[in-house]
C-alpha cells in the first residue's frame, strides 16, 4: 500500500512532492483564471467598446486580444515559482525575462496605439507630404519609445545607465547641432502638417515669392511661380514668416479709382455713382458697396469705388473687373463723360 504523505513528502531540488504540487495547481489556476478573462470578461469590453462613439477603445481591446497565450502561461509559471525553493539565480533568470516581456509588451502597445491615432488622423488625407509626415512621426515616436524601453529594461534588470545616458546625451547634443538646420526643416514640416496654414494647389505670397504649390517636403516646400519656374522653400523660412494663402479666401474686396476730367459738369458727376453702382450689379457673385466722389486730384476729379466678389479664384477675379471696367466704359461713353490721364498745364506770361 502506497504512503501518499511520504511520496509527497520526498524532496526533490529543495523542494517535495507536495510543494510542485501546488506550485503546478497554481500554474492551473491561473491559466484557468486568465482563460475567463479573454473568453468573457475581455469578449463583453468588446462588445461594450463597440457601442461608444470614440474608436479608441476598440483599439485598445484589440491589443490586448493580440497578447500571445505564451505571455499569460510565463505569467502564470512565474507566480507559481513564489511557492518553491528555487536557486538565486534561476529566480533572477525568471524576473529578468518577465521585466522583458512587460516592457517589450508595453512598448509595443505604445507604439501601435500612437500609429493608431496618426493613422486617424492623417485618415482621408491626400498628398504626398501627408504620407511624408505621417511616416516621419511615425519613426521618430517608435525611436523614442524602443529607446526609452530598453533602458528602462535594462535599469531593472540592474543595470548602471547612467553612464549610457550622459554617452547618449552627448552624443545627441553633437548630432543635433550639426544637423540643426535639417531638424529645424523637419519639425517645420510637422508644423505645416498639423496646423496647415496651406496645402499643395493652394496660390501662396511669400515675401517677395508667389505661385501654387506643388509639393511639401520634410525639408522644402516647392511652388510653381506664375512665370514659370519652380521655387524652393525651406520649411523653416515658411513657418517663420508670413504666408498669405488665397486658396483660403472666399470672398475679396475690391477698391479701385475712377479720375474724370475737370471740365465734367456737376449733373454727370452726381450721376457716375449711381452708373457704376448699375453695373457692377448686372454682373455675378459681385456685392457693390459704395463709390463716391473723394477729391480733386492732380489731373481729375477721383472718385473711389468699392465692391466684393463672393469667389477667391485670381482668374474669376480678373474676368470680373474686366466686365465691370468694360461697362463702366461704356457707360461713360454714352454720356459724354471722360476720363482723366495724367496732365499738366503750363502757362507762359509774356513780359
Amino acid at each position: 500500500m502506497f504512503d501518499y504523505n511520504k511520496i509527497l513528502a520526498t524532496s526533490l531540488w529543495n523542494n517535495t512532492i507536495q510543494d510542485y504540487l501546488v506550485a503546478l495547481g497554481i500554474l492551473v489556476g491561473f491559466l484557468v483564471v486568465f482563460k475567463l478573462f479573454k473568453s468573457i470578461v475581455l469578449v463583453r469590453i468588446k462588445k461594450w467598446s463597440k457601442k461608444t462613439k470614440t474608436d479608441i477603445d476598440d483599439e485598445l481591446v484589440a491589443m490586448i486580444e493580440k497578447i500571445p497565450g505564451f505571455a499569460y502561461l510565463y505569467v502564470a509559471f512565474y507566480i507559481s515559482l513564489y511557492s518553491l525553493n528555487i536557486h538565486s539565480t534561476f529566480e533572477n533568470v525568471a524576473a529578468a525575462l518577465l521585466i522583458i516581456l512587460i516592457f517589450y509588451w508595453a512598448t509595443q502597445a505604445a507604439s501601435n496605439l500612437i500609429e493608431f491615432i496618426l493613422y486617424k488622423h492623417a485618415k482621408g488625407e491626400k498628398g504626398a507630404h501627408k504620407t511624408n509626415a505621417y511616416f516621419a512621426i511615425n519613426l521618430v515616436a517608435k525611436i523614442v519609445l524602443w529607446s526609452t524601453g530598453l533602458l528602462l529594461v535594462l535599469s531593472n534588470l540592474g543595470v548602471n545607465i547612467s553612464a549610457l545616458v550622459a554617452s547618449l546625451g552627448i552624443g545627441g547634443i553633437a548630432i543635433a547641432l550639426a544637423v540643426q538646420n535639417i531638424l529645424g526643416d523637419l519639425f517645420s514640416s510637422f508644423s505645416i502638417y498639423f496646423d496647415k496654414p496651406f496645402e499643395i494647389g493652394d496660390f501662396i505670397i511669400v515675401g517677395d515669392h508667389m505661385g501654387t504649390v506643388k509639393k511639401i517636403g520634410l525639408k522644402t516646400t516647392r511652388i510653381a511661380a506664375l512665370e514659370g519656374e519652380e521655387i524652393v522653400i525651406s520649411n523653416s523660412e515658411l513657418t517663420s514668416t508670413r504666408v498669405r494663402n488665397f486658396k483660403k479666401m472666399k470672398k475679396r474686396r475690391i477698391l479701385f479709382e475712377i479720375h474724370a476730367t475737370y471740365d465734367t459738369t456737376n449733373e454727370q458727376m452726381k450721376a457716375m455713382p449711381k452708373m457704376i453702382e448699375k453695373t457692377i450689379k448686372k454682373v455675378k457673385l459681385c456685392d457693390y458697396d459704395r463709390a463716391h466722389f473723394k477729391e480733386f486730384g492732380d489731373s481729375g476729379l477721383i472718385i473711389e469705388v468699392v465692391y466684393f466678389l463672393e469667389s477667391g479664384d485670381y482668374k474669376v477675379y480678373m474676368d470680373t473687373r474686366q466686365e465691370i471696367n468694360m461697362g463702366i466704359k461704356e457707360a461713360f461713353e454714352k454720356e459724354g463723360i471722360k476720363m482723366a490721364f495724367p496732365t499738366r498745364t503750363i502757362y507762359m506770361e509774356k513780359q
